[in-house]
């Protein structure tokens, strides 16, 4: 009897040290932290994606698994955005504002056309964190931070016919992106938008459902939307602002050095890749001219269109309550 004691003893105790160490070996088990991409390994976004991936695993200095999905593999936008805001699947990204409005109704305002001069007059509104409060109120409501900014294009329309001047633009069915300001912009100009996925642009041109798009020279090539829409009109309508989003729900469960490199790396990476973006834009559109794939179209009347759609914008920003972000935007020297 006290053999069989003393061997249930024995038991006990081996039984302890496989959960001790069982526990210690989870415990040591690295995290994984799962980003996604639309876009080939060529495009900005997916480069700036993979830095922040680099950058968080030098700054936490301990193992980390990062794996990013390219080429669209987990969706569009709309798809990323919900899988952030719902904790599965993916924890970082970068991702249009506009797609965001479902959640947080200021998303978009970073995004409009015509809110800033030129890329100089957006690099500065990021560096001086003029759109922190529509930033604070994605966190709230979508769950969602903004731990970096993106993005850098310059959107131009490309159609299948030259627009040049305003009555080009009369009545030319355009896709445009989800949130409401979109349409309601184009509309003040004279056109008819409607919203189409992102991936079904191309097909929806070559059925005649819409005669345009609109967007930078990197979506335009990854796209290859000028194979059914070769011209590109030089409208500049909007500057392209990309949030290097990151799930919160993720993000709270993360130990404080990984947040502290989280958030350290988002501004870098967001950082590199807005260089990447104006540097490259430019010289895509140049390339598929070049190549003989778009023909490029001078715009003449951009301040025209621009003041048409001044009204709307305010409007909207009033409908937000961001009069004040709006004006503090158009007031960066």
């Amino acid at each position: 009897m006290v053999a069989s004691l003393m061997s249930r003893v024995k038991l006990g105790i081996v039984a302890a040290a496989a959960l001790i160490v069982t526990g210690t070996a989870f415990a040591q088990t690295p995290i994984t932290l799962i980003g996604a991409s639309q876009y080939n390994d060529d495009h900005s976004y997916t480069k700036a994606l993979a830095r922040f991936g680099d950058l968080v695993k030098q700054y936490y200095g301990k193992p980390v698994n990062i794996v990013l999905h390219k080429n669209g593999e987990l969706g569009v936008d709309n798809d990323i955005i919900t899988y952030m805001n719902q904790g599965i699947s993916v924890d970082y990204a970068l991702v249009s504002p506009s797609q965001m409005a479902r959640y947080a109704k200021a998303a978009p305002l970073v995004d409009v056309p015509f809110l800033f001069r030129d890329v100089e007059h957006w690099n500065k509104v990021i560096e001086q964190d003029v759109m922190k409060p529509i930033a604070d109120e994605v966190a709230q409501k979508a769950d969602i931070l903004w731990i970096g900014y993106g993005g850098g294009g310059v959107r131009n329309i490309f159609a299948t016919k030259p627009l040049q001047t305003i009555k080009d633009l009369k009545g030319l069915k355009i896709r445009v992106q989800g949130a409401p300001i979109w349409s309601k912009s184009f509309i003040a100009i004279g056109m008819a938008p409607t919203v189409i996925a992102y991936n079904e642009n191309y097909s929806a041109i070559q059925s005649g459902v819409i005669d345009a798009g609109e967007n930078a020279s990197g979506g335009i090539d990854q796209m290859k939307f000028y194979e059914v829409a070769p011209y590109l009109s030089l409208t500049k309508h909007a500057i392209e602002t990309r949030p290097l989003s990151f799930a919160g729900k993720t993000f709270r469960k993360l130990p404080p050095d990984l947040q502290a490199a989280v958030l350290r790396a988002g501004k870098e990476a967001a950082a590199y890749g807005r260089q990447l973006e104006t540097g490259d834009d430019t010289g895509k559109i140049e390339r598929l001219a070049k190549e003989g794939r778009l023909k490029i179209v001078q715009f003449t009347e951009r301040p025209e269109i621009e003041r048409l759609a001044a009204p709307v914008i305010a409007d909207y920003a009033k409908e937000l309550g961001a009069e004040a972000v709006l004006a503090k935007i158009k007031a960066v020297k």
